[in-house]
């Protein structure tokens, strides 16, 4: 079992009239509102340009909010050099492809590149690895080369190099995305058994009803919907409103 350090607020994530706009000028959050309690699961649904890709950047910092503000388990994100460190410590971010989060020459070196950076060094180090390995599935895998792995074994190691912080929230962007159905399966069980708050970006509804039992939509930069998943997907209107379909044949009760 992965040991976290939990922050004492009831609220991994507050979001409160976050809005951000590009050098252009295009504006792509617009007033964003969403609040996450300590170990919910919370799909984030909407069409190719929403703005769901720009409001996971401002969870962890990458992006800064031109209005508004995030606070990741009580505390507020901020240009603070320390304050960066620890929320990029608390809100894990899993890439769609496991590639751009692994770059070094064996899976243990990739899991241990986030924790060593933190000081970690020796036995403590070596726990680390071995807890978030495990919890993936994938201590059996810890000295071979990342890129002889499966896609499915990568996108796991991909999640334990962000375990392997102790994260608070973590965050899946299209985590099913170019898995065959053994390995979308074993992913599943692997993240319903993590004790974290998780926001899932997605476009697979099912995945979305599987994993999480509360969506919100966003839609043209601002949060259209927000509701039990169940009930959303029951919604065809609203789907087709937002350009989101669901599997021919699928069909969900309310």
């Amino acid at each position: 079992m992965i040991g976290y350090v939990q922050t004492p607020d009831p609220v991994s994530l507050d979001v409160r009239g976050v809005r951000f706009a590009y050098p252009d000028g295009h504006v792509a959050l617009h007033g964003v509102d969403l609040t996450v309690p300590r170990g919910e699961r919370v799909a984030l649904l909407g069409p190719n340009g929403a703005g769901k890709t720009t409001l996971v950047l401002h969870l962890n910092g990458i992006l800064t909010a031109t209005e508004g503000s995030v606070r990741v388990g009580g505390l507020t994100i901020s240009r603070d050099r320390a304050t960066l460190a620890e929320i990029r410590r608390r809100v894990g971010i899993v890439f769609q492809d496991p590639d751009d989060q692994l770059f070094l020459p064996t899976v243990a070196e990739d899991v241990a590149f986030g924790p060593a950076n933190l000081g970690l060094r020796g036995a403590e180090l070596t726990a680390r690895v071995d807890e978030a390995l495990a919890a993936v599935g994938m201590g059996e895998h810890r000295d071979r080369t990342p890129h002889h792995l499966s896609f499915g074994q990568r996108r796991r190691v991909a999640v334990a190099t962000v375990l392997a912080m102790r994260p608070e929230i973590l965050v899946l962007d299209e985590p099913s995305s170019n898995l065959d159905p053994a390995a979308r399966r074993e992913l599943a069980g692997i993240l319903r058994a993590l004790p974290v708050t998780l926001l899932m970006v997605t476009h697979d509804l099912p995945y979305a009803l599987e994993l999480c039992d509360r969506s919100v939509i966003l839609d043209e930069g601002r949060i259209v919907a927000d509701a039990p998943t169940r009930t959303l997907l029951a919604n065809q209107e609203l789907l087709s409103t937002h350009r989101l379909e669901l599997p021919y044949g699928f069909t969900p009760r309310p």
